[in-house]
């Protein structure tokens, strides 16, 4: 039994070290400003790492390897003899690997003039509200693009460099709502060998596209390509596609329309000749599958 001279001690020790009982208002209202201290990324800027053929500002999750085909027929006004293009096929298959949040690989080779491309992309700026505001997704692409051709004339002195191209992208994109997401593409285009000394090595572009999402499974996307004056003395057109995206489980189906041959960057930016107006338009399709590899949790950013 406690003595009354030891309860007495445990009441003044208590009353030392008094309690303060928070009322329930003031805990809401902590719980609030922590919530509002949270930073909330915005995601699936787009459906896929395409917008169209471009890439878009998405990469596949950490250890997640999206195996994509792209192909396209002929030119519609080809007429009946040739199916209205469907005799005619192009072809992109291509490997994309997520190694971190931020960081993505990828590799693919194209029917048209036998091209291989491999490229690296990485997310330097993550759109988000909260505790962190940033207005804008960004990331920062690369890509070499390497022709296999025969050589036109095997008897002249040919380089291996000559077979070579870069492309270098700043992708800037921003989801406004739910439906709406806009990205700017500004490109330069390095080719080692161009057609004659007035054609520029260096080759600038302007992108913009965009995609409304009418469902929670399909949206219909937009990309133009602007190659600016002077630097390209062969014939060519702006690059300009639509395509709409369907989603299914883990399968995304993109049809779409566009006036470039060419699957890849070097080729739809600067080498497009189909004219809109003409009838010069490719049918085509994009189809996109994911496998994980690696489980996320082995991943950090």
């Amino acid at each position: 039994m406690p003595t009354p001279r030891s309860l007495f001690i445990a009441c003044l020790f208590i009353c030392m070290f008094p309690f303060h009982a928070i009322p329930q208002d003031d805990l809401m209202d902590l719980l609030a400003d922590d919530e509002a201290e949270k930073t909330e990324y915005a995601y699936a800027t787009f459906k896929t790492t395409r917008i169209v053929i471009g890439h878009s500002v998405e990469n596949p999750a950490p250890g997640v390897m999206l195996f994509l085909i792209s192909h396209h027929f002929g030119h519609i006004n080809e007429g009946a003899y040739e199916f209205f293009g469907l005799d005619q096929a192009t072809i992109r298959l291509g490997f994309e690997y997520g190694i971190t949040n931020r960081l993505s690989v990828g590799i693919g080779r194209s029917s048209l003039e036998k091209t291989f491309d491999g490229f690296a992309k990485y997310k330097i700026l993550r759109q988000s509200s909260g505790k962190r505001s940033v207005p804008v997704t960004m990331t920062l692409f690369s890509s070499v693009a390497l022709t296999s051709l025969k050589w036109s004339d095997p008897e002249r002195t040919n380089y291996f460099s000559s077979r070579l191209a870069y492309t270098f992208q700043l992708l800037i994109a921003r989801k406004f709502s739910d439906r709406i997401s806009i990205q700017l593409t500004p490109s330069l285009i390095h080719k080692n060998l161009v057609e004659t000394a007035e054609d520029h090595n260096d080759i600038f572009t302007l992108g913009a596209g965009g995609r409304y999402k009418f469902t929670k499974r399909t949206s219909l996307n937009v990309e133009y390509h602007y190659v600016f004056g002077n630097q390209i003395t062969q014939p060519y057109d702006h690059s300009l596609s639509v395509g709409f995206d369907i989603e299914t489980g883990g399968h995304v189906f993109q049809v779409f329309m566009t006036n470039s041959n060419p699957l890849f960057e070097r080729g739809f930016l600067t080498e497009t000749v189909g004219k809109w107006g003409k009838g010069d338009i490719y049918l085509g399709f994009n189809i996109s599958r994911a496998f994980t590899i690696v489980k996320p949790k082995s991943f950090r950013e």
